[in-house]
């Protein structure tokens, strides 16, 4: 059972050697674990596992070996399940892959608020299917809970193909939550590369060291010196992308915002939706009466801060390159613009996606923002946060 334990250990691309599986062997013979499966996992664990990050990945093999769980092709079936909610929307329409191909956009950002005023100014009442007017269950580009490649979203409750260039509709977004704890430990370690330590404040700390010098250049009197305490010095401003796509990585990004609020004694953050514009907020539940201009976060923070952006990139194209185009409100110059103000108040800035970056190439806006960021775009993982502090603290 042991040798399974290091086999399964060895698959998973955990480091484990002949030296601590003996350990391992010598610290059970001599009865440290008792006669539990708890205790022996902890006792596995201490001995196995040097890296924390690694801890997860031994819990799935400890639970392959030691309980019986099937592995990922086991645990295929459990998750193919179909969820009821996806049943319910009955008004939804279903098309095929064939189907999608065969519906054409209007013809650019222009001709579709072109065509969505004039429409606007024919239609009477309400719609319901169809491909031209505004209403539900269509294909028409204006409406809700019908597709089109490139439409303008009206009365829908939340975003289902993520291919709206504009919503109207007045969204709430959550706050992040500062206080979550559950799976940060191993962020904050990777936050931790961009540490850099200065004493600060009053002297209240012990020099063990001058304390020892002191003493001996008094002949063996106690001399007692005191430092000040050592805290983080590094600045850090984080701009936190919210709503919409976003929606289905609030977890991950929770996690990051708690373990930066631990780790960095300055710490900025503010909330943004899709693209940084002329506004941005502190309180996405109040952010449509309690705004606060970009302009004064570029005269308020020194280039000593670092910035580091948190957002998927998925939106439409005409929100990084057009004004007018964000998707909420009317904006007089463009994500562009704005994007780059930063870059120039800021040098050093990284961006965090939380797509899967193999699936960055197939949309167009996240390649916009890479190009932008002059490739500092890292996706949101240990391995992304490790290689995102490194370019920061270049």
């Amino acid at each position: 059972m042991f040798l399974n334990l290091i086999q399964g250990m060895q698959k998973a691309g955990l480091p484990v050697s002949l030296t601590e599986y003996l350990t391992l062997i010598a610290a059970t013979e001599a009865n440290l674990a008792g006669y539990r499966v708890e205790d022996f996992y902890y006792l596995a664990r201490t001995i196995l596992v040097k890296d924390e990050r690694l801890l997860d990945r031994f819990d799935r093999v400890f639970a392959q070996v030691f309980q019986g769980l099937a592995g990922e092709e086991g645990a295929a079936a459990v998750f193919a399940a179909l969820p009821a909610d996806w049943l319910r929307a009955l008004s939804q329409l279903v098309l095929s892959d064939a189907d999608k191909a065969r519906i054409e956009a209007l013809g650019g950002w222009d001709k579709l608020m072109e065509t969505l005023k004039r429409r606007l100014a024919e239609q009477r009442g309400r719609h319901e299917g169809g491909s031209k007017w505004i209403g539900t269950a269509g294909r028409s580009p204006f409406g809700a809970h019908g597709y089109n490649p490139e439409g303008v979203r009206i009365g829908q409750d939340g975003g289902r193909h993520r291919r709206a260039v504009k919503v109207w509709d007045r969204r709430e977004f959550a706050n992040l939550d500062a206080h979550v704890e559950i799976g940060t430990r191993n962020i904050k370690l990777a936050l931790r590369r961009l540490r850099r330590f200065a004493r600060e404040g009053a002297p209240t700390e012990l020099d063990l060291e001058g304390t020892i010098a002191a003493t001996a250049r008094a002949a063996g009197w106690l001399d007692l010196q005191m430092v000040p305490e050592r805290h983080n010095a590094v600045k850090v401003l984080l701009l936190l992308d919210a709503g919409g796509s976003m929606d289905d990585h609030v977890k991950v990004c929770a996690e990051l915002f708690s373990a930066a609020r631990a780790e960095f004694k300055h710490l900025e953050f503010y909330y943004f939706h899709n693209c940084v514009y002329e506004t941005v907020w502190r309180d996405n539940r109040r952010r449509h009466d309690r705004r606060i201009p970009t302009a004064r976060l570029l005269h308020t923070y020194g280039a000593d801060y670092k910035l580091i952006i948190v957002g998927d990139a998925a939106m439409s194209p005409y929100e990084i390159a057009s004004p007018g185009a964000a998707v909420e409100h009317w904006n007089e110059e463009s994500g562009e613009t704005w994007l780059r103000r930063l870059l120039a108040a800021w040098p050093k800035a990284v961006w965090l996606n939380p797509l899967p970056q193999a699936s960055w190439p197939y949309t167009e806006s996240i390649g916009m923002v890479r190009r932008l960021m002059d490739g500092r775009m890292y996706p949101l993982t240990l391995a992304g946060l490790d290689a995102a502090m490194d370019e920061l603290k270049r």
